[in-house]
Formats: structure tokens, C-alpha cells, sequence
């Protein structure tokens, strides 16, 4: 019997989504649920940029949910600017019975060192409703966490293992988001949410640890560093609008592992809106985006990964369908998972490293 999901949200995640579970062999798309007014009614498929499904968009989540019955909702909505709302959601589906994978609700991404005030209600919601939730998709997920984790079983004598996303949030489409939460825009003396030592530990921080996790290497401390760089010229973004001279116009970020006095394990972000803004910092090794693992050890290991999605073109496109991708075909793994579960974001098989005789030095 093939999983029935529903896709909730048809924005940069939402859209390749819909067409994961459309291509998936043993799921079956049954509902998309909308709050745009301009797309109620309309065709997942067109919607998704493919074929009509047969699938109508509604903006009645709970009437949905209640005649259909799902065996799963991808949550694809944001819940970067309206994070009580979403949390809210994520309960009512989880108390309903239905199985939940989303790229949104960082505290669940890694839920040993989420924030107990957000993860034990979601766990209550599990346990009510005798449901699961996986959560992955920062960065995009995959390359933050089970890439390096896979990748340190070729690599000898491990000094550092570093994860990182040097990307032009010009192509992002999601402009509030940009210049609200990420602060590409805004004054140089006005930190943004973003860059907040508490916004960083939060979202990047579970990153580092399911890596020292999976690797069984104790962390004696998480520590962050940011740099920022201000525009030496306004620059207008199609879709975006102007960006003045003087604001933000690149940062860079690292999230670090300590062991004994040294740094171990990284996530770092290289970003900019404009890519003659900061021009010593690294770039892509081509494009204008890209997530790469560089590991230093025996020997050093450097994988640069670009994604390219042939419906929506470009770095955003191709990092946006593989978040999606991850977490739709974990959906059947999530039915089956034991009830009651708030998974982690890396397979438990990858506990341990990847090769029995990994270290890390």
C-alpha cells in the first residue's frame, strides 16, 4: 500500500516536494495546502512546474487532514517568520495521527540539545496521536551532517572536519526572509536575528553535535564567530530591490566544536548579496553557490557539492530539492519508525563513524 502524504506549503521546499512524492514509487499524493488565495483551487502540478497531478490546493488544513486521513504531511510552510503559528501546526498533525517531515522547527533537528520547552510538547503531541517527526534541511540538510559523517570514513587521522555554504542569497527567493531574519540590507551597527550567538547555536549548533554523535567524539564546548562586511556600493536585486551602500552586504559565520583547547569540527557560512562584496573571503569553486565538506587528515578531502534542478534552475534550485528530496524519502522509514519519536537528523547506522578505525585526533 503506498503512503498517502500531503504537502504542506508550495514555496522553495513545497514545490519540489509535490514532485518528489509525485515520482515516488510508494507514495501517493493525495493533498497541498496553501495560504496564498491565488493558488486555492489550483493543480499540484502546476503548481510544482510538472504535469496536473489531479490535486487541488486548499487552505482547510484541519478539514483536509480530518476527510483524508494522510499517512504523512510534508511541512514545507516557513516558520522562520512565523514560528508560533507553525509550531502550532506541527501539534494539531501530530495529535491527529499523522506522520510529519519538515525542513522548518530547528529544535528538532537534533532533539538531545533542541530546547526542552519546544521538543517535550512535540514529543506529548507524538505520544497523543501515536506519531512520528523527522526533521533535516538546514544547509541543506544532507551536506551538513550525513555527507561529512560518511565521508570521514575515508579520511585517516582526522584533525578537523569543516562543512561549509559559500552562497549569493541573491538568488534566494524568499526576500523577506533576506533582508529580515538573514539582515542582508540592514545597518551595519543592527546584528540580525540570524547571526544572534543564540540564532546560531540553535540552528547550527545540532549540526555539529549529531556530527561529534555519530562519530563518538565528546565536545568539551560549542563556540560561534561572526564577521560582517558592508556594501562599498548600493546593488538592486531583481525580485529584491536596492540594497543600500553601507548595509550588510556579506557575512561569514562558524559554529565550532571544541575538544581539549582545539577547534574540531566547523559549520561555517560564507554569504553574500552581492559577489563583489568582501572579495578576499572564499568563493564557489564555480557558480554562485555551493555546500562543500573539507575534512584535514590523512589525506586532506575536499568534496564540493553543486546541485542542479532542471525545473528551477540555479544553486537555490538544486539545494532546495535535495532538502526536499531527503526528507520525502524518509517518509516510509517514519511510518515504520516506533511511535512516540522525535528522530534525529542522521540514519542511526552512521552511529559510530563510518569505519571502525576512524579517528579523530
Amino acid at each position: 500500500m503506498k503512503k498517502r502524504v500531503v504537502v504542506w506549503g508550495t514555496g522553495n521546499v513545497g514545490r519540489p516536494a509535490i514532485r518528489a512524492v509525485l515520482a515516488h514509487r510508494d507514495l501517493e499524493l493525495v493533498g497541498v495546502i496553501v495560504s496564498d488565495p491565488a493558488k486555492l483551487g489550483r493543480d499540484a502540478g502546476e503548481i510544482a512546474g510538472v504535469a496536473r497531478a489531479g490535486v487541488q490546493a486548499t487552505a482547510d488544513w484541519r478539514g483536509l487532514l480530518q476527510r483524508l486521513q494522510p499517512d504523512a504531511v510534508v511541512y514545507a510552510a516557513t516558520a522562520d517568520t512565523r514560528g508560533a503559528e507553525a509550531f502550532m501546526e506541527l501539534l494539531g498533525c501530530l495529535e491527529a495521527g499523522v506522520n510529519v517531515v519538515s525542513t522548518a522547527f530547528y529544535p528538532l533537528l537534533y532533539p538531545e540539545c533542541g530546547l526542552e520547552a519546544a521538543v517535550a510538547p512535540v514529543r506529548e503531541a507524538c505520544r497523543k496521536g501515536n506519531s512520528s517527526v523527522f526533521v533535516s534541511g538546514i544547509d541543506p540538510g544532507w551536506a551538513m551532517d550525513i555527507l561529512p559523517i560518511l565521508a570521514s570514513g575515508v579520511v585517516a587521522d582526522i584533525h578537523e572536519i569543516r562543512v561549509q555554504e559559500v552562497f549569493n542569497y541573491a538568488l534566494y527567493d524568499q526576500p523577506q526572509v533576506v533582508r529580515e531574519v538573514i539582515g542582508f540590507g540592514q545597518g551595519m551597527a543592527q546584528l540580525p536575528r540570524m547571526l544572534e550567538d543564540f540564532s546560531l547555536k540553535m540552528v547550527w549548533e545540532p549540526m555539529v553535535r549529531i556530527m561529534a554523535a555519530a562519530l563518538e567524539y565528546p565536545l568539551d564546548s560549542v563556540e560561534t564567530y561572526v564577521e560582517r562586511r558592508a556594501l562599498e556600493q548600493a546593488v538592486d536585486v531583481p525580485g529584491m530591490g536596492v540594497f543600500d551602500q553601507g548595509t550588510q552586504g556579506a557575512f561569514r559565520f562558524e559554529v565550532r566544536g571544541i575538544r581539549n583547547g582545539v577547534t574540531r569540527l566547523v559549520v561555517e557560512h560564507i554569504a553574500r548579496i552581492d559577489d563583489r562584496c568582501a572579495p578576499d573571503w572564499p568563493y564557489p569553486p564555480q557558480g554562485q553557490g555551493c555546500h562543500q565538506v573539507l575534512i584535514k587528515g590523512s589525506p586532506d578531502l575536499v568534496i564540493s557539492v553543486h546541485g542542479h534542478d532542471a525545473i528551477e534552475p540555479g544553486p537555490a534550485g538544486g539545494g532546495n530539492g535535495s532538502a526536499a528530496n531527503r526528507i520525502v524519502n524518509a517518509i516510509p522509514a517514519v511510518c515504520a519508525a516506533a511511535r512516540d519519536s522525535v528522530a534525529a537528523g542522521y540514519p542511526a547506522h552512521y552511529r559510530g563513524g563510518a569505519d571502525a578505525g576512524l579517528t579523530l585526533s
